[in-house]
């Protein structure tokens, strides 16, 4: 399991909620750190690939498991 610094929360959020509350959550951490965000909204897959990619953030890894997706990212 990836090691992280603050865990996100993002179960029963539907688009674009899920990536609002994680810029805000990657705000908050230092350079380097990393973020893990459990989300329940099939459309969070793509959304986040994109949001790392527009901000430089690290989509470190992304798996799938029982409905549920979880995210960790590091920042930039």
């Amino acid at each position: 399991m990836t090691d992280f610094n603050k865990e996100l929360d993002a179960r029963g959020l539907n688009c674009p909620l899920p990536i609002l509350r994680t810029k805000k959550a990657l705000a908050e951490l230092n350079s380097g750190e990393v973020l893990k965000v459990v989300a329940t909204d099939p459309g969070a897959v793509k959304d986040f690939e994109a949001f790392a990619k527009q901000t430089g953030n690290e989509l470190m890894e992304h798996s799938e498991a029982g409905g549920e997706f979880i995210f960790f990212i590091k920042k930039s």
